[in-house]
């Protein structure tokens, strides 16, 4: 398509970490920097490691064009949690919520467990 071109923003990278400096730039960009984002948007660490190690191992594996990478999942690799229950809050948050009697919650009830999870997480 005539009118499609491709664009990235471009980035320093300082030992382990990228800086985004905010600039548009013509045509692709060397890397991807997927985990690195992940890291600063606050995805757990568990899942950021996890991450890095899969991408070792597939570019450690690089076939060729239209060949799948093989890459070993254990049982307990399926499927990563997005978040840390090991966080007091959260786990606090969790247990509130699950025990609460949704069914049998009214309109003004349902408000004022939501203003005590608020301040849960104002402290």
């Amino acid at each position: 398509m005539p009118r499609i071109r491709n664009f990235h923003v471009t980035v320093k990278e300082l030992s382990n970490t990228v800086v985004f400096l905010r600039k548009l730039v013509q045509g692709g960009s060397e890397h991807a920097f997927g985990i690195h984002v992940a890291r600063m948007a606050g995805i757990p660490a568990r899942v950021v490691q996890r991450a890095q190690e899969m991408l070792k191992v597939l570019e450690a594996n690089r076939t060729a064009p239209g060949s799948k990478p093989q890459v070993s999942v254990s049982k307990d690799d399926v499927q990563l949690s997005f978040f840390q229950l090991d966080d007091p809050v959260l786990e606090q948050i969790r247990e509130e919520i699950l025990n609460t009697d949704l069914d049998n919650l009214t309109p003004v009830q349902a408000l004022n467990k939501l203003n005590d999870i608020k301040k849960i997480l104002k402290g």
